[in-house]
């Protein structure tokens, strides 16, 4: 944890996957937050009633329209990777997971890849959304747990990458969010505004993991000395030392 806050007053920011769920929360929570312009990021047309909102048409496996969004976007301090897709299967298909991995892997890497030069010079801060269920499968789910499971570990090391230019980033690991993928389970289930706020809670507060939902929580206080968290920090000083960065 940073002893340095992070808010979100007067930033600007980009949430991916911003048209619904948690997406269209975090764009809403960034408002509140006092956002000086949220650039929400959707497939599709979106129409939002505060003009500090601009609409991005960014498909996050489209190269194309990655770049253009880069064009459009000169600043940046906080860029969200919330765009996800999770369905069930059997791993019975490769294309499932192709596609999983498509999204919640390769469309993480590719749009944090192309908007490092606004995040570098912002010191800004890259916060993936991602699950639990990249720290332990769910056999109901598996090609959406092997790619978030992938995506995690993305951001361990761009954390140690990215840490001498100033970029934080952050891990979200929620547990279940009463979204369109489980709305159907009966289950409890955290709603999509409480979690955008702790989302942004735990920025502005330095966590590396956040934790955003009661389920996801009861992990918070041992993961700091636990043994993923651990070895993290030993193979980040491995970077160090390659990169000549310890003596």
């Amino acid at each position: 944890m940073s002893t340095q806050e992070f808010t979100i007053a007067d930033r600007t920011v980009l949430v991916t996957g911003a048209n619904r769920g948690i997406g269209r929360a975090l764009v809403d929570e960034a408002l509140r937050a006092g956002a000086k312009r949220v650039y929400a990021g959707t497939r599709k047309p979106l129409t939002h009633s505060d003009d500090r909102v601009t609409p991005l048409i960014l498909d996050v496996t489209d190269a194309a329209q990655i770049r253009a969004a880069t064009e459009r976007v000169d600043a940046l301090d906080v860029l969200v990777n919330n765009a996800g897709l999770g369905l069930l299967d059997d791993l019975g298909d490769r294309a499932e997971l192709e596609r999983h991995l498509a999204v919640n892997l390769f469309g993480t890497h590719a749009v944090t890849q192309a908007f490092l030069p606004q995040l570098t010079r912002s010191r800004g801060a890259v916060v993936n959304v991602l699950s639990l269920v990249a720290l332990a499968s769910l056999p109901a789910m598996p090609s959406y747990s092997i790619s978030k499971a992938a995506a995690f570990s993305l951001t361990q090391s761009l954390r140690a990458m990215l840490a001498p230019r100033g970029i934080r980033v952050h891990a979200v690991l929620t547990g279940p969010i009463d979204t369109d993928m489980v709305r159907g389970l009966e289950i409890p289930k955290a709603t999509p505004e409480s979690v955008a706020r702790a989302i942004f809670g735990g920025v502005a507060d330095g966590d590396e993991e956040i934790f955003p939902d009661e389920m996801s929580a009861s992990f918070a206080p041992n993961w700091e000395a636990g043994a993923v968290k651990v070895l993290e920090r030993g193979n980040a000083g491995v970077l160090a030392l390659i990169n000549g960065e310890v003596s």
